[in-house]
């Protein structure tokens, strides 16, 4: 690099301040065609009003990027109102939010002194909040998944719906036979999970750790909607024997019998994203199904969900390069043009529309389009530290939630990689989720 090259390189505080920015930038844009009305609305009783997510992402970065940077860790700090544990979704309805006005000057009034307080951080020498520019990363990415959570509440917006900016193009691909559901195989061994990085992951992605995995085989592809209407069709919302005593209690507390969105009508099934309503497309990854309707589509099939472990080998590791990758196709980062990722999508793609995105062992689509259910218990990994707080994580540890992996549509590219953990409660539907089977080898 030349001299003049590295005078005009971007420095850490450029790059950092560029990335929160374009971050809140996004977040506005997502608000745009929304009243007062909407904002304020408890359109669900299981999602904040959109209002109080904006408020929340404005006090979580002052609470990061000035209080905690000059003083002990603390989350406790976080003001009332805006504090998720001591206000549960169900009740943030009821609370003296501010008017949109107000919450703009007050998001714009916390930016200016995060940006006159990054002037002076000091990432090779500073906390561990600060080296490598970690806690920046973690604001941006805390953010970044607000965003997807307000992607879900909009998608229950009461009234009319919620007028979605589409800005991406979805790419084409062929059609695919209903129940074509072809097999990978992953040869088994012992392998590397998670990462040791510090500078953006997740403390339960850490630590990297080795795990000896059988062999065992993958749906090359997530369930489409075709397949799972086979399983509709076929009485697989009437049938116990396909569900889990859970599964079934549920069911018959929540009397489905699609996935969320859909709607049957005399000449088919139709399917909603936001204000688009279209006709149930076979060849997509299924969408709005919760972890016992993906279980029972599993065993119905005669296989089984994948563990989380077995999601990551199959995503991540190639045999043949002895590696594990970050992404899919490579170490390079996630861009629209490699997965349908990034929001402006407003909805999934068909099977196969992106070459690229295709894991070492033969896997489409694991990262995009919908977040994959595992069997998976959501618990920390071996020699688990919690790091910066255990709110983040620690707390949620337990059999109470299921782990998914792979984002969906509505992920933010900074907020996904092969070894990033979401989890939910295996009964939650709104959430953009669907799923691949598994199959363990004889």
């Amino acid at each position: 690099m030349t001299l003049t090259q590295l005078n005009a390189a971007p420095s850490a505080a450029d790059r950092i301040a560029a990335m929160l920015e374009e971050a809140r930038a996004r977040t506005l844009r997502l608000i745009e065609p929304l009243s007062e009305q909407d904002l304020h609305l408890q359109h669900d009783s299981l999602m904040s009003p959109v209002i109080w997510d904006l408020g929340h992402i404005a006090h979580f970065e002052e609470l990061w990027l000035t209080r905690n940077l000059d003083g002990p860790v603390e989350f406790v700090e976080m003001p009332g109102m805006y504090n998720p544990f001591e206000h549960p979704r169900r009740v943030r309805g009821a609370l003296p939010l501010p008017s949109l006005r107000e919450c703009r000057a007050e998001m714009h009034e916390i930016r200016v002194r995060v940006l006159e307080r990054l002037r002076a951080a000091d990432f090779e020498d500073g906390s561990d909040l600060l080296r490598d520019g970690y806690v920046y990363a973690m604001v941006a990415q805390h953010e970044y998944q607000h965003n997807e959570t307000m992607l879900q509440t909009l998608q229950l917006k009461s009234g009319a719906p919620y007028r979605a900016p589409r800005r991406v193009h979805l790419p084409a691909a062929p059609a695919l036979a209903p129940n074509d559901a072809p097999m990978v195989r992953f040869p088994g061994g012992r392998i590397p999970m998670g990462t040791d990085d510090r500078s953006r992951a997740y403390d339960n992605e850490r630590p990297r750790h080795e795990v000896d995995i059988p062999p065992f085989w993958i749906d090359a592809h997530p369930v489409t909607n075709g397949a799972y209407l086979s399983f509709m069709e076929a009485g697989g919302y009437e049938n116990p024997a396909w569900w889990s005593d859970a599964g079934w209690q549920w069911l018959r507390e929540a009397r489905v019998s699609a996935p969320k969105y859909w709607e049957h009508r005399d000449d088919g099934w139709f399917t909603r994203s936001m204000d688009l309503v279209e006709r149930v497309d076979e060849s997509k990854p299924v969408c709005h199904v919760c972890y016992h309707e993906a279980d029972a589509f599993a065993r119905w099939a005669g296989k089984r969900l994948p563990t989380e472990v077995e999601w990551e080998a199959a995503a991540s590791w190639d045999p043949d390069a002895g590696r594990a990758r970050s992404y899919p196709w490579g170490d390079e980062p996630a861009t629209i043009e490699r997965a349908n990722i990034d929001q402006l999508s407003f909805g999934t793609v068909r099977v196969g529309a992106y070459p690229r995105n295709i894991s070492p062992i033969g896997c489409q689509g694991m990262i995009g389009d919908v977040w994959e259910w595992t069997s998976s218990d959501f618990t920390g990994y071996p020699g688990f530290e919690s790091h910066p707080y255990p709110e983040y994580s620690e707390v949620f540890f337990g059999n109470e939630y299921k782990v998914l992996r792979g984002g969906s549509w509505a992920t933010r590219p900074g907020a996904i990689r092969n070894t990033f953990r979401n989890w939910d409660y295996p009964i939650r539907r709104q959430i953009f989720s669907g799923f691949r089977c598994a199959r363990s080898e004889p």
